[in-house]
C-alpha cells in the first residue's frame, strides 16, 4: 500500500510564517495550532488530521525554499526569538544570531528539513 502524499509548493512562501501558512492549509486544515518549530514538530506527529500510519511530504520548489528561507531568514526569526527568550539563553541565540548574519550555521530551511527528517512515520521528498 502507497503511503498518502502531502504536497507543499516552495513558491507559496518566503518567510517562515508564511511557511506555516502553507502547512495549515495543506497538512491539517482547520486546526489552530502554536506555529512554532516546537508546535510544527507536534503536528508533524500526528493527531491533528494527518495521515494516520505515515505519509510522503513532497516538497516541490525546494531550492527556492532552500534559497528564500535562508541565513536572512534565520537572521529575522532568532532576532523574534532574542526578543522573547529567558534571560538565561540570550547567550546562545545571540551566537547564533551573529552566525546567521555571517551565513554560517543552519538556514530555516536547515531547522525545518531537520525536524521533517525526526519522524519516522514520515518520508521527506524534496524536488
Amino acid at each position: 500500500m502507497t503511503s498518502p502524499t502531502v504536497t507543499i509548493d516552495g513558491n507559496a512562501f518566503r518567510t517562515l510564517e508564511e511557511f506555516y501558512d502553507e502547512i495549515s492549509r495543506k497538512l491539517v486544515p482547520g486546526a489552530s495550532w502554536g506555529r512554532n518549530l516546537d508546535a510544527f514538530s507536534d503536528i508533524l506527529s500526528g493527531g491533528f488530521g494527518t495521515p494516520d500510519g505515515g505519509y510522503i511530504l513532497l516538497w516541490q520548489a525546494s531550492e527556492v525554499s532552500r534559497h528564500r528561507l535562508g541565513h536572512d531568514e534565520a537572521a529575522r526569526e532568532l532576532e523574534r526569538r532574542l526578543e522573547r527568550c529567558h534571560p538565561s539563553n540570550r547567550g546562545e541565540v545571540e551566537r547564533e544570531l551573529a552566525a546567521a548574519r555571517s551565513a554560517r550555521g543552519p538556514t530555516v530551511f536547515d531547522w525545518l528539513v531537520e525536524i521533517i527528517r525526526s519522524h519516522d512515520t514520515i518520508e521527506l521528498r524534496l524536488r
